[in-house]
């Protein structure tokens, strides 16, 4: 093989490599639908189910929330007089949208050092270990879709001392949250899944 021959197969390689397919499934409304266009959300949703206890459609209600399944999801640019940008408004990214600290927090507390937010198994798992901490902590069920997605956004302590009563529009989609969660359940319950 040719020098530069072998040099555009090495760089096609490497591009393939480094590419991932990170756009929300279709119809989002529709949590078979999600699932069927997705099965590797099938088995990673179920394995976080088995390690934590986290139902499947708490999971799926919270990513839709935080990233409408968009694996490589960041918040918007903070703008100073409207056009000079000064960077993300947090580090939250990928699935779950978590933030650098936590995400730190949960690859050195589960031993998960080559975890990665854009990967749907790691996203859910670190959801599930959040929401299990959660439980603990704060005493909020597993099945409460609502009042999990309070802690998850405002963090424990700022869901122990309430903040989210200071916040009508976080209320108001929490509630968002925990409608989407009914919904997902009892669609999962009709649809026929693989993993």
């Amino acid at each position: 093989m040719s020098r530069p021959l072998r040099a555009v197969v090495l760089f096609l390689l490497l591009a393939s490599c480094g590419s991932g397919d990170y756009s929300a499934p279709r119809n989002l409304d529709d949590a078979c639908s999600i699932l069927k266009q997705r099965p590797h959300y099938v088995k990673a949703f179920r394995a976080t189910e088995r390690r934590w206890g986290v139902p499947v459609h708490v999971q799926m209600a919270t990513i839709y929330q935080e990233s409408k399944f968009i694996g490589n999801a960041r918040t918007p640019y903070q703008y100073v007089l409207g056009v000079i940008p000064m960077g993300r408004q947090s580090s939250a990214y990928g699935y779950s949208q978590a933030l650098d600290a936590t995400w730190k927090e949960y690859k050195r507390s589960t031993r998960s050092p080559r975890a990665k937010r854009d990967n749907i198994r790691d996203a859910s798992d670190f959801m599930g270990w959040y929401m299990s901490k959660t439980q603990e902590r704060n005493g909020v069920v597993l099945t409460d879709a609502r009042n999990q997605y309070l802690a998850y956004h405002e963090g424990r302590t700022g869901f122990s001392r309430g903040s989210f009563n200071a916040k009508p529009w976080l209320v108001r989609v929490a509630g968002e949250v925990g409608a989407r969660a009914v919904t997902y359940q009892s669609q999962i319950a009709s649809c026929r899944l693989r993993g």
